[in-house]
């Protein structure tokens, strides 16, 4: 069942969502080459705990991180660690805040120094296909419509769309109903309404959409070892234009 938020809810998740923004432009001046993901996490940690707020993934289903950090071919859910980021590389940082009862997730794709063209051009088209979709985040429409858009606009591009993980509602629960996939045909799935809150999430890889998972059981590789990019944001639906609530 798809939970319609509230004004009051919403504009909680509005002010966790502000603190996950925060911390995304904290990292984005932090991510040089040289720096481990786990001084990545660090910030962050200290960051959304300066709120009074608590790190949405830190202990989820047992993750050790408060950020997901995944480099070149990860494609998410990368524990930050002891690895270091180097000059060219691509990390996908994904980030989320409980603040209030609510959570706030968001997620971008950083050049670490002077990247290929090949992965500027990745970073931006993943970038770009979360804006089409949301095109269609509009009451009117349905949850595929959004899939549609943010699939045409990568494979038209020369890349693909994992198909094994999807974005997803947010609220009280970090993932709440329904799934939101980055793939399928218009006009299926829920009608749109007021007050649902999503987390779109295209997750593009620069090869095949195929994905495994490593030893460690969470972090997420392409199988073809290509790199990959994620950009998500948390929306909600409105009377009129969607609404981002992990922006600053």
């Amino acid at each position: 069942m798809i939970k319609l938020k509230s004004k009051e809810e919403i504009q909680l998740m509005r002010e966790a969502g502000k603190i996950v923004a925060e911390t995304h432009e904290l990292l984005k001046s932090a991510i040089i080459p040289g720096v481990s993901t786990f001084e990545l996490d660090a910030i962050a940690e200290e960051n959304i705990r300066k709120y009074n707020a608590v790190p949405s993934f830190k202990g989820y289903g047992g993750f050790k991180g408060s950020i997901c950090a995944s480099i070149n071919n990860e494609v998410v859910h990368g524990i930050p660690g002891n690895k270091i980021v180097k000059e060219g590389d691509i990390i996908s940082i994904d980030i989320g805040a409980y603040y209030k009862g609510y959570h706030g997730d968001s997620a971008k794709t950083h050049a670490v120094g002077v990247i290929s063209e090949d992965n500027r051009k990745l970073i931006e088209v993943t970038r770009q296909s979360f804006y089409e979709g949301i095109k269609f985040a509009k009451i009117g429409y349905r949850l595929s419509d959004i899939s549609h858009a943010i699939q045409t606009h990568v494979e038209k591009n020369g890349f693909s769309v994992v198909r094994d993980l999807v974005g997803h509602g947010v609220g009280t629960h970090l993932h709440e109903p329904p799934d939101v996939p980055n793939y399928g045909k218009p006009g299926k799935g829920p009608k749109l309404k007021a007050g649902m809150v999503l987390a779109i999430e295209p997750m593009v890889n620069m090869g095949k959409f195929n994905v495994k998972c490593l030893s460690d059981g969470w972090t997420i590789v392409t199988i073809d070892g290509k790199n990959s990019a994620h950009y998500e944001h948390t929306i909600v639906i409105t009377e009129n234009e969607p609404i981002l609530l992990t922006s600053l």
